[in-house]
């Protein structure tokens, strides 16, 4: 707490303000530091917070981890930015090595270390990468082809009734397992293709029925569609929340060899994700459900070709992204700072401009609230967490919940005015009022106010009332 907070503690509301005042108004000064905060921001990859990155500009793809050292207590990550995510995907082999039996036991482990570290789980099972289907797969007949992008390489055949029969089936066991774990940020309702990203070879019915099993595995879990598929298109149109994912932002690559003039080349950038923000029909499910955008290579390899950061960043932006998954690949040192203030503005990030209460307070009665939210971030906050006001005499506490929704604290600004119930616990005399966004199962608090005074205990001080 500081001094300037405990000074103010120390003084009744009226002799601040005076014998005629009614109301007190408290403005207090926004922070422009990272908070930390969760369900926002960068992730790590395949890793968890204080593991090596991945040399170079490479990474992997395939393989998630499988084994789970004990942890040393380090969370730093050199050249990368401060997150509160990882994110992990493993092929489906690797979880269903036997028919019928499953490999739970490495998601477990996964979900532990992410929770050890401070970080929840974004998670995708991929059919396959490259030629890894399971080996027993093959083995009970499922047919293969191959598609004229990849040559030399054995897909299935996605409209196989064995695919759907098979893969349908492992992800209703997944879901049956860890729909709702409150570990896991998110699933990739990845259904078809090599890492599952593009569909394959599925037909709109067989979409349409992979889409309907991940539906149906998790209804309390977000799913995050993969962009870009029918099967997307096909889900958009459900009456609930769900994310979408990119898996090639920053994508703005000009080809050596080419036909067009000035590098007119097709990119992402330009010739995928401002159309199938629209096609795919998702271009306002940012204001429900999260958005995650993957970097195409690495933000080394971006910085290598002298792509402009400042464009793909504020791009990033315009998608209202809430999560930046950059491979767990170095970041330049010349771009540190730049990559850091993105970091910090993707998301929420909600500043409490002003908040105005009575100086007295009746117990059992009701007090008139004001509050001026500036959400300062591209994107809401989406967990069901609640706005508390904490009322505090001594070791004595009480905690009021708001009636406000804060999911629906859209970027720019929430004005709202509300009765709060004064607790009728409370004592004649002086009482501090805090505030949080607390988890409303156990109130404590889970998200910071981007405002410099915060308790130990999370809550953020605002001032106090006479208690009558």
């Amino acid at each position: 707490m500081s001094k300037k907070t405990v000074e103010r503690e120390s003084l009744s509301p009226r002799i601040l303000w005076g014998p005629d005042a009614v109301i007190q108004r408290v403005r207090p000064v926004e922070t422009f530091k990272y908070l930390g905060n969760p369900h926002k921001g960068t992730t790590t990859f395949q890793r968890f917070n204080g593991d090596p990155l991945f040399p170079g500009l490479m990474w992997n793809d395939k393989d998630g981890p499988t084994e789970f050292p004990e942890w040393n207590g380090n969370s730093k990550n050199p050249r990368y930015p401060d997150t509160t995510l990882s994110y992990c995907r493993w092929i489906w082999a690797v979880i269903e090595p036997e028919k019928g039996k499953f490999r739970w036991d490495i998601l477990d482990g996964a979900l532990k270390a992410a929770r050890l570290r401070g970080q929840t789980l974004q998670m995708r099972i991929q059919p396959y990468v490259g030629d890894s289907m399971p080996a027993w797969y093959w083995a009970l007949g499922g047919k293969k082809q191959t598609p004229p992008w990849r040559e030399g390489s054995v897909d299935p055949d996605h409209n196989d009734p064995l695919y759907l029969k098979h893969w349908g089936g492992f992800i209703k066991e997944f879901g049956k397992r860890y729909d709702g774990h409150p570990a896991i940020e998110s699933v990739d309702a990845a259904y078809g293709g090599s890492c599952g990203e593009c569909g394959g070879n599925s037909s709109d019915e067989t979409a349409e029925k992979l889409m309907d099993v991940y539906l149906k595995a998790f209804k309390k879990t977000h799913l995050v569609l993969m962009i870009g598929t029918h099967g997307c298109t096909y889900a958009a149109k459900m009456d609930r929340p769900l994310g979408w994912r990119g898996d090639c932002y920053g994508d703005m690559r000009t080809l050596s060899k080419t036909t067009v003039p000035d590098g007119l080349n097709w990119k992402h950038m330009f010739d995928e994700y401002p159309m199938v923000l629209f096609t795919n029909g998702v271009q306002d499910h940012w204001r429900t459900a999260p958005v995650t955008l993957e970097t195409c290579w690495t933000v080394g390899h971006w910085y290598k070709e002298g792509w402009d950061i400042d464009w793909i960043i504020e791009h990033g932006y315009k998608y209202h992204l809430s999560v930046f998954m950059p491979k767990s690949s170095y970041i330049p040192e010349a771009w540190t700072d730049k990559i850091d203030a993105f970091n910090r503005r993707m998301g929420y990030r909600l500043v409490l401009r002003q908040m105005t209460l009575p100086i007295e307070a009746a117990r059992g009665k009701t007090a008139q609230f004001q509050l001026w939210i500036d959400n300062v971030g591209v994107a809401p906050l989406y967990r069901p967490y609640s706005l508390a006001y904490r009322f505090r005499q001594g070791k004595k506490s009480a905690i009021v919940h708001s009636k406000q929704d804060v999911r629906k604290w859209l970027p720019e600004y929430t004005w709202f005015s509300e009765k709060v119930s004064v607790p009728k616990s409370l004592s004649a005399g002086l009482a501090h009022v805090d505030i949080a966004i607390v988890d409303p199962a156990t109130d404590t608090p889970r998200v910071k106010l981007a405002i410099e005074e915060i308790l130990d205990d999370g809550w953020h001080p605002m001032s106090a009332v006479e208690v009558t």
